[in-house]
């Protein structure tokens, strides 16, 4: 499997135009699920650190750090391990589950209720070039800011620092990254991150100068040890091997795919105006000559009655002394009468010039384009919709999602039970989960039927601050009156509180189901 996500990665990194410099917002996300790893003990009367490092969640419950961080734990039962969060009401702690000293990695669990964000592996490794992040808690920081030993225990944000992959290369046996992001004791088992805040190594150890001061250099265990070791303990961690692209890359590509579908509509009504035209031209061709045929024929059959009115009148006027009592005459002037008027109805409703336009509209209404409406029909109706992810235009760092089915209704009613507000032209759902610390917004287009989620990670207090404005309203029911719009004023609260840009993005493109 290791190899499968290497081979995609390599893949990727051939059609991708360059690296993706680390994001704050991805950054920020990941260091919600890296912690401070606390080695404690006692003398009976006080509990105090003896040492500590730095971890990471790859499930809810377990955490990622050196071998070495908890080897005093392996060495001697008295001591403790507790597990400092960055953010919340205070500490956990952990037992030891997984160790491999030669790989120097271990596996935590936490023994209580705290529950962790996990971090997403990427699934390829670090190239050379590539600028990385390092997350943890550095003790000549803590010493810089005055923090004495109970202080520790005290939830603090991890520190990051920045550098660029120097190289993969096997060291102490094992397989381990090579980075300039700066580390120093104390980030022992803390992530090294690519640009999308997955976890590349789990940084280790680093060099010296030579006058003894902090690495400047360092070392991380290689995912190629990281997935095997994980695999390994049973745990199966979040994973993505695609392509790693920045938002402004999405909202860039994003504009040239708008820009192109707006330049083809152009070309499109252009080629379409063009065609009428043609059209148009043959029409009226074809309209004034059939009009003149009409007329022309129209004058001669008017002549052709005139004169047979002609004639009729003379042959009356001729048998108005026969002896028959003027039957003959009669029938002769009757005939006359008939030919005459039917004359003037021939001549007065001959087509006249006006009729070309009629007969050139006439027929390009009964001529359409075949192929060309380019709506297609019923498209903001009901619908019954499966929905596949768009690689392209998404931007996903953690764990791959799969296609989705979806049933729309035009009053916002999703799959039969879940009400979408409507404001500001656009159809949407925000969720805001008790079991996760990530808000996400769902929105819709029946016009385009595009499914698309945004993802905005918060901290624990953030969190809590959108639960409590979440809790202030309750969704009015699938379909109700006015439904829709009571929503979308609802939602307004919790979307205020939002960051300005989400970390994941989610792009689905929807068609009707098949029978």
């Amino acid at each position: 499997m290791f190899r499968l996500f290497a081979l995609l990665a390599a893949f990727a990194a051939l059609i991708l135009p360059a690296t993706v410099r680390p994001e704050a917002a991805d950054i920020a996300a990941a260091a919600r699920g890296v912690v401070r790893v606390v080695i404690m003990g006692t003398d009976g009367e006080r509990v105090f650190p003896v040492s500590h490092g730095t971890g990471f969640a790859v499930r809810p419950n377990r955490i990622v750090t050196n071998a070495h961080v908890i080897r005093e734990v392996l060495q001697d039962d008295t001591l403790r391990i507790a597990i400092v969060p960055p953010d919340g009401d205070g500490a956990d702690y952990g037992k030891v589950i997984a160790v491999s000293s030669a790989k120097d990695l271990a596996v935590i669990e936490t023994t209580g209720a705290l529950r962790l964000p996990a971090l997403t592996v990427a699934g390829g490794v670090a190239s050379d070039g590539d600028e990385v992040a390092a997350v943890g808690y550095p003790m000549n920081v803590d010493r810089a800011q005055g923090l004495d030993l109970s202080d520790l225990f005290r939830p603090q944000p991890p520190v990051k620092s920045r550098g660029f992959v120097s190289g993969t290369r096997p060291s102490r046996d094992f397989d381990s990254v090579l980075h300039t992001a700066p580390i120093a004791r104390g980030n022992s088992g803390g992530p090294l991150l690519d640009g999308c805040g997955r976890v590349v190594g789990v940084n280790s150890f680093g060099t010296t100068s030579d006058d003894g001061s902090d690495a400047e250099f360092s070392f991380a265990v290689s995912n190629r040890e990281l997935l095997p070791f994980l695999k390994s303990a049973g745990i199966e961690p979040a994973v993505n091997a695609m392509p790693c692209r920045s938002m402004a890359q999405l909202d860039a590509a994003e504009r040239e795919r708008l820009e192109a579908e707006q330049a083809a509509a152009r070309a499109k009504l252009a080629q379409r105006a063009e065609t009428d035209r043609e059209r148009r031209e043959r029409a009226r061709l074809e309209a004034q000559l059939s009009v003149m045929d009409d007329r022309e024929n129209a004058m001669a059959l008017a002549g052709i009655l005139l004169l047979l009115a002609a004639g009729s009148g003379f042959a009356s006027w001729n048998l108005r002394a026969a002896d028959d009592g003027g039957k003959k005459m009669r029938i002769a002037g009757a005939l006359a009468a008939v030919a005459a008027v039917a004359s003037l109805a021939v001549w007065f409703t001959r087509p006249g010039l006006d009729a070309i336009d009629r007969r050139v509209a006439d027929a390009m209404a009964e001529r359409p384009e075949s192929g060309d409406q380019g709506v297609a029909p019923d498209s903001a109706g009901a619908a019954d919709l499966s929905c596949s992810i768009q690689p392209d235009r998404s931007r996903i760092v953690g764990q791959p999602p799969k296609d989705l089915d979806f049933g729309w209704n035009p009053d916002g009613c999703v799959n039969g039970r879940t009400q979408y507000g409507f404001a500001d032209g656009k159809w949407t759902r925000l969720f805001v989960p008790n079991d996760e610390d990530t808000i996400s917004v769902n929105s819709f287009d029946p016009e385009t039927r595009v499914f698309r989620t945004d993802r905005f990670p918060l901290s624990q207090s953030a969190m809590a601050r959108a639960r409590e404005a979440r809790a202030q309203y309750k969704a009015p029911t699938c379909g109700a009156q006015n439904a829709a719009s009571e929503l979308g004023e609802m939602q307004s609260g919790v979307a205020s509180m939002l960051p300005q840009q989400a970390t994941e993005r989610l792009v689905y493109s929807c068609q009707p189901k098949r029978d």
